[in-house]
């Protein structure tokens, strides 16, 4: 049978992993590398599905969990997927939820993320204590055992569960052209023997989603299926992890879990190394500009990030310069766009000086402006980055936007 999900290289660089390729789905092409926009509940924060196509999005990714949660997944299968839920025509994603559940369990009260401690930032999805039976009980709002995850709802405290089939089943009616296996995301600071327990899990939860996919034609003739390599900080599990899902037969590949950014690129390059080369990998969560280029230099084809819209809503905006906070003073009266050497809707048309003026006046536009322009910065650098491969010149367009941009 014929996969709905294929990839093809263009092109690659000799003196790294770096690739420029197409990944087709039955609802569009994504040109790789490429920046995949985050739409959690079926929206990208503050955006129309429509500006994002005119920001150069290319494909989203929404959660499976929330979207269970609300509207139900059975509501988004009615109205036709999530892609014509959302009225986005073009390539979709669906998370499996495991970083929610993480959030739920593990993560609960800690206010961590898919970074490690010394580099936290916040997750905007982070969930609060909502059932004090089970917190009192057990510690945490979700309890993981081998053969699934039981939590409870952020918003009425109801009990659920989630197994790797049931994940998969609420993805396949959700429709998205990329579906992730079901995986446990631990904490960063989780100690070797809780990482290795939860790798060896989120392997067994692979075969079983991976089980559950291929064995509902209709779904597997219609949506791709991504497995997930876990293993934390642990070089030597990220390997074995790699290992073992490159023997599993998926159309692709993600990397979740946790990061230090200061090894980043060590990790990633022993991870792409060990996935069969003619796989799409997807990097989650994980998508700030200095990022991008060592995931690209690593061998990542998608990046997915929530930066864009939340630090816009924040006030912070992205530019050629390294990222800046409109709300300085410094903008009152500056006439000039936010960044001179952008393209995007927002630059042509708005002065930094308005758009100091809708955030100090509390104005919504203002965050929504802000957020137009950071989707546009990621995903025209990402397109940047793309042609830079195809050209040759990867190094020396990474060398130099590195060199201007204040981290």
């Amino acid at each position: 049978m014929k996969r709905p999900l294929s990839f093809a290289i263009e092109h690659e660089l000799s003196d790294s992993l770096a690739r420029a390729g197409k990944i087709a789905t039955p609802h569009g092409t994504i040109k790789t590398p490429a920046f995949i926009a985050v739409a959690t509940k079926a929206t990208a924060k503050g955006l129309q599905s429509t500006q994002l196509k005119d920001l150069g999005v290319q494909s989203v990714i929404g959660n499976a969990y929330h979207l269970y949660l609300t509207p139900g997944e059975k509501v988004v299968e009615a109205a036709g997927g999530i892609g014509k839920f959302m009225a986005w025509d073009a390539p979709t994603m669906t998370d499996s939820g495991g970083f929610q559940v993480f959030s739920l369990g593990e993560g609960l009260g800690k206010k961590v993320s898919k970074i490690s401690p010394e580099e936290i930032q916040h997750d905007e999805e982070v969930v609060m204590i909502y059932s004090e039976e089970v917190a009192t009980e057990h510690g945490k709002l979700a309890i993981v055992d081998d053969e699934g995850v039981t939590f409870t709802s952020h918003h009425d405290g109801s009990l659920h569960r989630f197994t790797p089939e049931r994940s998969i089943e609420i993805q396949h009616a959700l429709g998205a052209d990329i579906i992730f296996a079901f995986d446990e995301c631990t904490s960063p600071s989780a100690d070797h023997a809780y990482q290795k327990e939860a790798m060896d899990r989120t392997h067994r939860w692979a075969k079983r989603s991976l089980a559950a996919h291929r064995n509902n034609i209709e779904k597997n003739a219609a949506q791709g299926i991504y497995g997930i390599v876990q293993g934390g900080r642990y070089e030597d599990l990220r390997i074995e992890s790699s290992r073992t899902l490159a023997n599993m037969d998926f159309d692709g590949y993600g990397i979740g879990g946790s990061f230090s950014k200061r090894d980043i690129l060590g990790v990633l390059d022993k991870i792409n190394r060990e996935l069969p080369k003619e796989k799409p990998r997807h990097l989650l969560g994980i998508g700030e500009p200095e990022d991008i280029f060592v995931g690209v230099e690593a061998g990542i084809d998608t990046f997915d990030c929530v930066l864009p819209t939340r630090n816009g809503r924040n006030g912070t905006i992205y530019t050629a310069r390294g990222k800046m906070s409109i709300e300085r003073a410094e903008y009152i009266r500056d006439p000039l766009p936010i960044d001179t050497e952008c393209g995007c809707m927002v630059c042509k048309t708005h002065s930094c000086s308005y758009i100091h003026h809708l955030f100090r006046s509390k104005e919504m536009l203002g965050l929504v402006l802000a957020s137009m322009h950071n989707m546009y910065f990621l995903a025209n650098l990402t397109e940047r980055i793309r042609l830079s491969v195809i050209g040759g010149s990867f190094q020396t367009f990474k060398e130099s936007f590195l060199a201007t941009y204040r981290r």
